[in-house]
């Protein structure tokens, strides 16, 4: 990949025994009650870990930022209870789309660095208009593409989502399973690295109302950081076994293979813990 996390090439030894997971893989996503299971999965364990990173912070953290912390976990809660009932993937994406207001709403809160140098205003993407956006955007990429490597190499294709509308250039279900680690990878990385200070206002190049981009210097300091998130070792929910973070992405890509082959009646999405 290049410094800022776009995708230049790989090398791809011979495929062996993929076909047969891929063709189901395809059937599945042609098929509406299938991937309307898959989404509600997914989109449950985003709004789960979203919510459990509000509530940690606001155990963590001081009684002025918790009552409004709380207070947002609980109506993503509500949502969660919402999307069981769930019964076309629009009414999964609007479920989806109101949890993340509500989050992202206090997500200022939890950024204890310099303001307003690391103010939050909203989720900006295409481009990022400040620099937590810019963060964001960087680390959901790296995760992303991550995540992608992992599906090929447990022979599931990347590009062919079930929740996020298949579209050339873009690896759909990458983005699909990405949704599980929003939260509590990516966010929480970035909360770190600006409340530690390990990034600060001089590590971006921007101004005010125009896109904001990380140096080259700065762009290392987050890709040796996200490398290290990634040594650390966790216990994982389904699988019961302690594996490193980097390892979980071909965790659940192996759970979504094993899906595939109906070794599982369903797929388990990753809930942190």
């Amino acid at each position: 990949m290049s410094q800022n996390g776009a995708f230049l090439a790989s090398v791809h030894g011979p495929a062996h025994g993929n076909v047969l997971v891929r063709r189901e893989q395809y059937r599945r996503a042609d098929d509406p009650a299938q991937r309307l299971v898959f989404a509600r999965g997914v989109v449950a364990a985003k709004l789960a870990n979203s919510r459990n990173v509000l509530l940690r912070a606001a155990r963590d953290g001081g009684a002025d930022k918790a009552e409004s912390l709380q207070a947002a976990a609980t109506r993503i809660g509500y949502r969660l209870r919402e999307l069981e009932q769930a019964t076309s993937l629009d009414e999964v994406r609007g479920l989806e789309g109101d949890a993340a207001a509500v989050y992202f709403t206090v997500f200022d809160s939890l950024i204890l660095g310099e303001k307003p140098a690391f103010a939050f205003n909203e989720r900006t993407r295409r481009p990022p208009t400040d620099r937590v956006n810019a963060l964001l955007s960087f680390i959901y990429t790296l995760i992303g593409r991550d995540i992608a490597a992992a599906l090929d190499a447990h022979g599931v294709d990347p590009q062919a989502g079930l929740y996020h509308a298949d579209r050339s250039g873009r690896g759909s279900l990458a983005q699909d399973v990405l949704e599980e680690f929003r939260a509590p990878l990516g966010d929480r990385l970035v909360l770190a690295l600006i409340n530690r200070r390990q990034v600060q206002a001089k590590d971006f190049e921007g101004e005010p109302g125009e896109p904001f981009f990380l140096t080259d210097k700065a762009r290392k300091l987050v890709l040796t950081a996200y490398q290290q998130r990634k040594q650390e070792q966790i216990q994982h929910p389904f699988l019961n076994e302690a594996m490193h973070v980097g390892l979980v992405f071909h965790a659940q890509a192996l759970l979504f293979s094993r899906w595939l082959r109906n070794d599982l009646d369903a797929y388990p999405s990753f809930l942190w813990r």
